[in-house]
């Protein structure tokens, strides 16, 4: 926390000056911030090229661990919208726009999901279902026409084709996914950010750590977990595109599953990745958990 007490304590000095201004002086066109690029993408997707959208914590990055720049106050500070994800995802999004004094309207894009606790707490990765997926859309879409009314039809009807987009996906991973046989649907990742795919699909994913990666699992923790992974055994291991590999490369060695391939959690991929967009994201895990799943139990 110091070093984000420092942070704000910058942007108090350097960046009071360009707070003053109004948030879209000079500029028609509306200013979005989306926290993270997951929420970004799918703003994109509804506003097309009617808004321009910024976004805090971009691919290959954990919103978990972020510590928000004074480039990051600018932007919230001279936008007209914030979209966050909430239930206690961006810890630093609260903090970061109060010091912003920003002006803008901020929308929570999980309202009206019911929330999914993981071992007592709330799991804030709602997007690993895509029936979610279509809720922070709708949200998003009824945010941007009440902002921009005189593009209400466009808005209304990019979001509907990206709902449906959203929709026979979720049919095709439901389809594909039911054909599993029992014993081949317990996965292990490195952080608990898949229970809304795993309520949503029919999985079940364990994890050295909680919802939260700055957690770090004890040696006793990791040797429970590795001990019940021997003894129920599990159908593969994945790697995340945000955290370190070492752990479940540590499961790995000690139970000798072969890791399955990397899933993409909490952020998108860098340009050129298999992840680009959050289509883009959820046919790449449905994909790799196919392949690692549908595999014949070794030996």
């Amino acid at each position: 926390m110091n070093l984000m007490k420092s942070l704000y304590a910058g942007i108090a000095t350097a960046s009071f000056a360009l707070v003053a201004l109004p948030a879209s002086a000079g500029d028609d066109h509306v200013k979005v911030v989306a926290s993270f690029s997951i929420l970004g993408n799918m703003v994109e997707e509804v506003v097309g090229d009617l808004a321009d959208v910024t976004t805090i914590v971009g691919p290959d990055a954990d919103a978990h661990v972020y510590q928000p720049s004074v480039a990051d106050a600018k932007a919230v500070a001279e936008a007209d919208i914030v979209f966050v994800n909430g239930l206690g995802f961006e810890t630093w999004s609260d903090t970061l726009i109060s010091e912003s004094g920003t002006e803008a309207s901020v929308h929570v894009a999980t309202d009206g999901i019911t929330p999914v606790e993981v071992e007592g707490e709330t799991d804030p990765h709602a997007w690993n279902s895509l029936s979610n997926g279509v809720v922070y859309v709708t949200n998003v879409a009824e945010v941007m026409k009440e902002a921009m009314p005189e593009h209400a039809d466009e808005i209304a009807a990019n979001a509907d084709a990206y709902i449906a987009q959203l929709e026979a996906l979720d049919s095709e991973t439901k389809a594909k996914l039911a054909n599993l046989p029992a014993d081949r649907r317990t996965v292990v990742t490195a952080h608990d950010a898949f229970g809304y795919l795993a309520d949503a699909y029919g999985l079940t994913f364990l994890a050295p750590v909680g919802i939260d990666t700055e957690a770090e699992p004890s040696a006793k923790e990791l040797a429970v977990l590795i001990d019940q992974l021997k003894s129920e055994g599990v159908a593969a291991l994945f790697v995340e595109n945000i955290t370190s590999p070492a752990l479940v490369q540590q499961i790995s060695d000690e139970t000798g599953i072969e890791i399955g391939g990397r899933l993409f959690s909490d952020a998108l991929s860098e340009r050129g990745g298999p992840a680009t967009s959050y289509l883009a994201m959820f046919q790449h895990n449905l994909g790799t958990l196919l392949e690692a799943l549908s595999q014949e139990t070794a030996g």
